[in-house]
């Protein structure tokens, strides 16, 4: 099952299973029925434990709340917490499970949510210091990927084969919303990597097949929109003045300056995967395999790239309070000192 799963899907998706089968093959077709994984009842929510060497765990995400805090999550249900732009982190006090994290976004400097495997959902009210469990189900690890709160109450989960779950209520509930067909027939099978959404309050998903997700109504309904390309896209961001890049396999990168309605490819100087995307004030950072780094000066219109010697996996970026772009990796925090 693992490794018909890290075949399936894409080399993000794979360190997101923590396989360890890095693959460069673009997504295809889900079948039409996912295969149910046995059930994991020992698998019930266990505190992840706190570590010394938590800074060094695997990092798959962070976020910089409106408190000027930078939280990061990862595998094991380690959670990341820095007050100084990233210069240390320290580990959360409470995290109630042990399973890989692999999303997490603040409504506000106190309220946030993470999201993993196991359809995992986590919320904290106090910055991130503490979470409590809202969801999980051991009966199929269909895990989520990306999450994004447009205020205390209003939220979205995504994850594998079109999972786009919903809030009203800050967690308390969640529910699945339908995904229509593509427009060429067959089932919503797209796995849907990141949800971002514009000044506008427009959501988009990238997902799978060169596929941008598109909501222009608070999430009730969605359309595919094509851009063009035919692999996986994994990240996305949505600058100030309502431009939009998503990146994805082999260093693609896509840009729309329409409210995300079309796509135009852009050159891009990468060729390694672009597994996250963040905007600073000055500039669009982009990170990825083979420790590769993708920086625009200019909004999304051309890109430059630089390249780890020692070729690290990139996961994962923020943006630190000061400006300054704080990176993640398979191997935990870039440059991190705990405390």
């Amino acid at each position: 099952m693992q490794r018909y799963l890290a075949n399936r899907l894409s080399p993000l998706l794979g360190t997101f299973l923590a396989l360890g089968l890095m693959t460069s093959a673009s997504a295809q077709h889900a079948p039409s029925t996912a295969p149910a994984a046995a059930p994991a009842a020992h698998l019930g929510p266990k505190p992840a434990e706190r570590s010394a060497y938590a800074a060094n765990a695997m990092m798959l995400d962070a976020a910089t709340t409106a408190g000027r805090r930078i939280v990061a999550v990862g595998d094991h249900g380690v959670v990341l917490l820095s007050d100084d732009n990233g210069v240390h982190f320290r580990q959360a006090r409470t995290v109630p499970v042990q399973t890989a994290l692999t999303a997490v976004a603040f409504a506000d400097a106190q309220h946030g949510w993470a999201v993993g495997h196991w359809g995992v959902i986590l919320r904290t009210d106090d910055g991130g210091d503490t979470w409590r469990l809202q969801r999980m189900d051991t009966a199929i690890d269909q895990p989520l990927f990306s999450v994004h709160f447009k205020d205390e109450h209003k939220g979205w989960a995504t994850g594998l084969w079109s999972m786009l779950l919903t809030t009203d209520d800050g967690g308390q509930h969640w529910r699945k919303v339908d995904i229509p067909a593509p427009p060429a027939g067959g089932r919503p099978d797209r796995n849907m990597f990141k949800i971002f959404a514009d000044a506008k309050g427009n959501l988009f998903i990238a997902a799978e097949q060169g596929t941008v997700f598109r909501s222009q109504d608070d999430g009730q309904t969605w359309q595919y929109v094509a851009t063009g390309y035919k692999g996986t896209l994994w990240s996305g961001v949505a600058l100030a003045d309502g431009t939009l890049v998503v990146g994805g396999l082999r260093g693609t990168l896509y840009r729309s300056n329409d409210d995300g309605a079309s796509w135009q490819a852009v050159a891009s100087p990468a060729h390694s995967s672009i597994t996250s995307l963040v905007a600073a004030p000055a500039a669009i950072t982009g990170v990825g395999l083979d420790g590769t780094v993708v920086t625009s000066t200019d909004g999304g219109r051309t890109f430059s790239a630089s390249q780890r010697p020692d070729r690290l996996t990139l996961t994962a970026a923020a943006v630190a309070p000061n400006g300054h772009v704080v990176q993640f990796s398979e191997t935990g925090v870039i440059g991190v000192k705990t405390k």
